[in-house]
């Protein structure tokens, strides 16, 4: 079930979360550095930023050149033996030590390795709010056992460029424009799951068969903690629902005691 705070702060406008940042550098691209801290500010105040790995290797290179400018503190783990991953290790020691010095209202696990859905659920256990942030190949059980869990490709610059920038590349060509998207938008698009969101939308509605768009957006996670409307090519799930006419009927009343108005839907 979704954490109540989480939910909360879906719907409001400031962070309210004092978060853990936890890197694991074997699992994670430092490409996305930028997106990912602009992500996690939606939902609160990244107190703490560690990352974790081996950063005499090579492989940690793009890595050693954000650390400074973003001020992540880097855990240096020695490879002590191959096939052992010691920072695993050392990044769940220090998540424990975290958890119990009852400073945080959540944990962001950057990571696209099953092995840490054990501490997902120990964190969750607490009480805690757990985020994470993987590539589409996390396994489902880590992404399940996050309240939310997003892909990084989404976080990508090129995954975030507007639709109408993208033809420009193919002036000169002839195949489709699909054959010239960039590789990590084409990586992070999926087909539409009408069934499941009609079914979501079904239950988050009321008597009239209206829905809030808060109350839509906050079952779809608790069903499915990896949907996202940017790997459908919307930026927000408002932008989304607004553009499946096919299958949405969206209306803007004006909400009570407010001069806002807010979003309502229902299945056409």
């Amino acid at each position: 079930m979704v954490s109540p705070r989480l939910v909360a702060k879906i719907e409001a406008e400031e962070p309210t979360l004092r978060l853990a940042v936890l890197i694991d550098a074997d699992n994670a691209q430092a490409a996305v550095i930028e997106g990912l801290l602009a992500e996690i500010a939606r939902f609160g105040e990244a107190t703490v930023k560690r990352i974790y790995g081996d950063f005499t290797a090579p492989t940690s290179a793009s890595w050693k050149k954000v650390l400074q400018k973003y001020a992540i503190k880097p855990v240096q783990q020695f490879a002590y033996t191959t096939g052992k991953n010691a920072t695993d290790s050392t990044l769940i020691i220090d998540a424990m030590d975290l958890l119990y010095t009852r400073k945080f209202d959540g944990f962001c696990l950057i990571t696209s390795d099953s092995d840490f859905t054990g501490l997902a659920m120990r964190l969750r256990e607490e009480g805690l709010t757990v985020l994470g942030f993987g590539e589409k190949k996390t396994p489902e059980a880590f992404r399940n056992a996050c309240h939310k869990f997003l892909f990084t490709e989404v976080l990508r610059p090129s995954a975030t460029n507007e639709p109408t920038a993208q033809p420009q590349k193919a002036e000169n060509d002839h195949p489709p424009p699909q054959s010239q998207s960039p590789a990590e938008t084409a990586e992070v698009k999926q087909e539409f799951p009408k069934k499941f969101v009609l079914a979501a939308l079904e239950q988050s509605s009321d008597d009239t068969g209206w829905a809030h768009l808060g109350t839509f957006g906050s079952y779809l996670t608790k069903l499915q903690p990896d949907f996202d409307s940017r790997i459908y090519g919307y930026k927000k799930l408002s932008d989304l629902v607004k553009a499946k006419t096919e299958i949405f009927i969206t209306e803007e009343r004006q909400a009570p005691g407010s001069t806002q108005k807010v979003l309502y839907l229902r299945a056409k």
